[in-house]
């Protein structure tokens, strides 16, 4: 079964760190550009960041900027987001997808989603 799980996700407090995972199984990622999506309810998901399958460059939305990473592990086939600096505005569901189409366009394989929730 193809599938992508997400981990990581939780609690923090403004300014706070998360780590988030994507763990493929049934297929290899290191031939996906693999993207990071968040939703909240009420509007349309986002693109957040995006990591190429080629040479590792990567695609931030403006707003997270300096504040968010991907990368990728392709011997763990997992990818994180590693975000810092996290702000109230940043709460929404994360979704990792796997798209083997240049930034990440028109994914192929979506994980379940994992809640982000900045309060304090």
């Amino acid at each position: 079964q193809l599938q992508l799980v997400e981990s990581g996700g939780g609690l923090v407090q403004p300014g706070g760190s998360l780590r988030l995972s994507c763990a493929a199984s049934g297929f290899t990622l290191d031939s996906y550009a693999i993207g990071w999506f968040r939703q909240v309810p009420g509007k349309g998901r986002e693109g957040v960041s995006c990591i190429s399958s080629s040479d590792g460059s990567t695609y931030d939305l403006d707003s997270v900027k300096g504040r968010f990473t991907i990368s990728r592990d392709n011997l763990k086939n997992t990818v994180y987001l590693q975000m810092n600096s996290l702000k109230p505005e940043d709460t929404a569901v994360y979704y990792c997808a796997a798209s083997l189409y240049r930034l990440c366009r028109r994914p192929n394989y979506w994980g379940q989603g994992t809640q982000v929730t900045v309060s304090s």
